[in-house]
């Protein structure tokens, strides 16, 4: 059962957030409608942000008026705004464009679904989704994140990224997504050990029972992983081998345009 906060605990909380600059104050409203496609109202808005209610109107009539938000009845949603500038995010709108060729070939190979995602903090953030007819009803659309562990693509990035970044993931612990996420420390490392030598990553259920997915690492210019792609499908329609043995392909691939400047 939901413990149930004190109304002083919750003037408290409203008193810290009340004393962040505007910028923050607007980030916490933006964060709260992240996943919401559906919206949320103000009242729920001022709970999830701790901003009291005349605040959380306020800013987000203002908010709707330079189009960051969109307001339907008496919800807000994320605004198309927030869609235009993304778009024009220098470093990962490149990588969307050079990786759309080789995505669309993934696709047309294997019939499935194919993802493009990026690490972000303990998350990856899905730049781009080219979905299957046939793929399973997954959450992944373009922006939106999910806990690095438990994916394949998150794995592929992880295991060849930096050991301070590997602790982080670890030390934020590994929640479980499945019944068969990796959730202790001693077998995640085991597992992108095993993902440097294969080169490739797979989700055997990890993120969500019956998907399954094969993955591998992106590398930049300078040899560094900036992303990671893969394949998913359901498990019992889905050739897991000739699904990895074409992401990695695809994937060094694409490495090779990334490193050559093109």
């Amino acid at each position: 059962m939901q413990q149930k906060r004190s109304p002083e605990r919750d003037e408290g909380l409203v008193s810290t957030t009340e004393t962040l600059s505007a910028i923050a104050r607007t980030m916490l409203i933006l964060e709260a409608l992240e996943a919401e496609t559906t919206g949320l109202g103000v009242s729920e808005l001022a709970r999830r942000t701790g901003l009291s209610k005349s605040s959380v109107h306020r800013m987000a009539s203002e908010l709707t008026s330079l189009r960051v938000l969109e307001r339907h009845g008496s919800v807000y949603r994320l605004g198309l705004r927030l869609f235009e500038l993304g778009q024009k995010a220098p470093r990962h709108r490149d990588l969307r464009e050079a990786a759309r060729p080789y995505m669309s070939d993934l696709r047309e190979a294997t019939g499935h679904s194919v993802h493009l995602a990026v690490l972000d903090g303990t998350a990856v953030v899905y730049l781009e989704v080219l979905r299957s007819p046939t793929a399973p009803p997954l959450p992944t659309r373009s922006g939106v994140r999910w806990p690095a562990h438990g994916t394949g693509i998150g794995k592929a990035i992880l295991a060849y990224s930096g050991d301070e970044t590997v602790e982080r993931i670890v030390a934020n612990g590994l929640p479980r997504l499945s019944e068969r996420t990796i959730d202790t420390p001693g077998r995640f490392h085991a597992e992108l050990t095993r993902i440097r030598e294969r080169g490739v990553s797979y989700d055997l259920e990890e993120s969500r029972p019956g998907v399954v997915c094969a993955a591998s690492p992106v590398f930049g210019h300078d040899g560094t992983v900036v992303a990671g792609l893969s394949v998913s499908g359901w498990h019992n329609r889905i050739n897991l081998d000739q699904t990895a043995s074409a992401v990695r392909t695809a994937a060094l691939g694409l490495s090779r345009q990334l490193g050559s400047g093109h």
